[in-house]
């Protein structure tokens, strides 16, 4: 236990002297009744006090103790950390199989999940297509999140690679940087730190449809302590979207999302409608931490002492019937 106002305590000295008068005044009282009852002019028992006394220079003590503003260190268990939102903003996300389409459906989701967050949590937004773009940076602001979550867009094709990568640039504030070429020819000899408290949803249907290999990606992130834990949409039984005015196949693929998440020792979750994706944000596995946190416990102190001056007034009121 330390003490905001250590100085204060200085103020003990003085029960050790109250205890010491009060014995002295104590003893003159005795001698003078004494006297008396040897004259017939009253009693020469003394009550006895020392069980009052002691209570309220207990009191007293604990005061004093209150006054200097006692702190106690105690863990405090929470959620914390980094959770990046990749989102796939692709064509095929226009796909009404999850109602009103899967890119409204994974919209909606997500600010439900955002809201639910402690401001222990900081999370950030990627939309990846084609490429991927940081949309917001990891922050605990959930106004700026929201709306970068409206800015979802639908067009272009899917590179879960890309996404992965943008989500590791908005993790390490983009201090990794990976050329195009790299990407193409491989990653897993590369080194970009440690970030053990960040965690990737990417939410997705799977059709990747670049020549970036996700799985590569995936070993980087999972070599830097980053949990990727996968969400697929849609159904393998595949649906339709309209794309300018075309009608196109779109499928579920689980298997690379199933890869990818097991690589770096996430999960995948599967959402084939959009009631069962508002639940599998639920199951996101974030980050226990505890942390110490100093408590001000002045107030526990100071309600120690009045219980003593409480339980010395009642003694002394059931012994001579009033408080002395």
């Amino acid at each position: 236990m330390t003490f905001a106002w250590p100085w204060v305590l200085l103020g003990l000295l003085l029960v050790p002297a109250l205890d010491l008068a009060e014995r002295r005044l104590r003893a003159r009282r005795a001698l003078r009744r004494r006297a008396l009852g040897e004259l017939g002019l009253g009693s020469s028992a003394v009550p006895s006090r020392r069980l009052t006394g002691g209570l309220l220079l207990g009191a007293l003590a604990l005061l004093v103790v209150a006054a200097a503003r006692p702190q106690a260190t105690v863990g405090d268990l929470h959620r914390e950390g980094t959770v990046i939102l990749a989102i796939d903003s692709s064509t095929s996300m226009r796909a009404t199989d999850l109602a009103p389409s899967r890119l409204e459906a994974a919209r909606a989701a997500a600010s439900s999940f955002v809201q639910a967050q402690p401001p222990t949590i900081r999370v950030g937004v990627v939309s990846f297509a084609d490429s991927g773009v940081v949309l917001q940076a990891p922050t605990t602001t959930q106004a700026d999140v929201l709306a970068a979550l409206g800015r979802l867009k639908a067009q272009g094709g899917t590179s879960l690679g890309q996404g992965i990568y943008a989500s590791l640039q908005a993790i390490s504030g983009g201090k990794v940087k990976i050329t195009d070429e790299q990407l193409r020819s491989g990653v897993d000899d590369l080194d970009i730190g440690h970030f053990g408290s960040a965690r990737i949803v990417l939410v997705s249907d799977g059709e990747d449809t670049s020549r970036i290999d996700p799985l590569a990606l995936a070993r980087l992130a999972g070599t830097a302590g980053v949990r990727i834990d996968t969400v697929g949409l849609g159904s393998p039984d595949g649906t339709t979207v309209q794309v300018d005015g075309f009608t196109t196949s779109t499928t579920l693929d689980e298997t690379v999302l199933r890869e990818v998440a097991e690589t770096t020792g996430g999960h995948y979750l599967g959402a084939p409608d959009a009631a069962t994706l508002a639940d599998v944000y639920g199951q996101v596995d974030l980050e226990l931490t505890t942390t110490q946190v100093r408590t001000d416990v002045g107030a526990l102190v100071a309600a120690a002492a009045l219980l003593l001056l409480v339980a010395g007034a009642g003694i002394s009121v059931a012994r001579t019937g009033r408080v002395v």
